[in-house]
């Protein structure tokens, strides 16, 4: 079990944070979005110092430098839509890396309870590969693992990593029960869900403040 909470130390990751939760910021979808594809970025350069390198010989106009390269590219796995900014900051970090999307989603019931419905999934292989998984909120954790589940059922990732931006202690709790071995990196972790599930104080749904409300399922 294993969280790196990027809340504990300084940087500008958490100025962005802050910026993200801010209502006083949410009336441009744009600069939402750019916000959280700057958030990818950070925390994909945070992640890259975890990754193993090899040294290569580059040829320079002048001569052959010594250099540091990643030994393999990771995949980047995205639950639609809510991860598609935060999957474009990680894609900007590890821009030779292959992809992953999967349609995963809450189908409500009358009574307020909810199961993952899960009816896309586009991946390339993933065997002994490094899997990085992105979800801004992790909030329940349901979705991420039926669709992390989804994925190491069809192969056995060298290392599954979740990258979120905020994270609550009962998801995280909820991962780690189900899936004991993945890592989870967030921005930050709050402790409250309210009775919809949803993270509190959270940020709201990233989903809509990036892209727009959808219609009721």
């Amino acid at each position: 079990m294993q969280v790196q909470n990027l809340s504990k130390q300084n940087s500008l990751i958490q100025d962005l944070v802050a910026d993200i939760r801010s209502v006083s910021k949410h009336n441009s979808r744009q600069q939402f979005r750019d916000r959280i594809e700057m958030l990818g970025l950070l925390i994909g350069y945070e992640i890259s110092k975890t990754l193993a390198y090899q040294m290569v010989n580059v040829e320079t106009p002048l001569g052959i430098a010594a250099c540091s390269r990643l030994e393999k590219q990771p995949v980047l796995a995205t639950v639609l839509r809510a991860g598609l900014p935060l999957h474009s900051g990680l894609l900007r970090a590890f821009p030779e890396a292959d992809n992953c999307f999967i349609g995963a989603y809450r189908k409500h019931a009358p009574d307020g309870s909810f199961t993952i419905q899960m009816d896309y999934l586009a991946a390339p292989v993933i065997s002994d590969r490094i899997l990085i998984v992105v979800d801004p909120m992790l909030a329940t954790g349901a979705s991420l693992i039926v669709t992390v589940q989804q994925l190491i059922d069809r192969a056995q990732p060298e290392r599954i990593v979740i990258v979120s931006l905020i994270a609550s202690s009962a998801g995280i709790s909820s991962v780690f029960k189900a899936l004991p071995d993945v890592e989870i990196w967030t921005a930050a972790v709050d402790t409250e869900l309210n009775n919809k599930g949803y993270i509190v104080p959270g940020l709201g749904d990233a989903g809509d403040l990036s892209y727009g409300e959808t219609m009721p399922r």
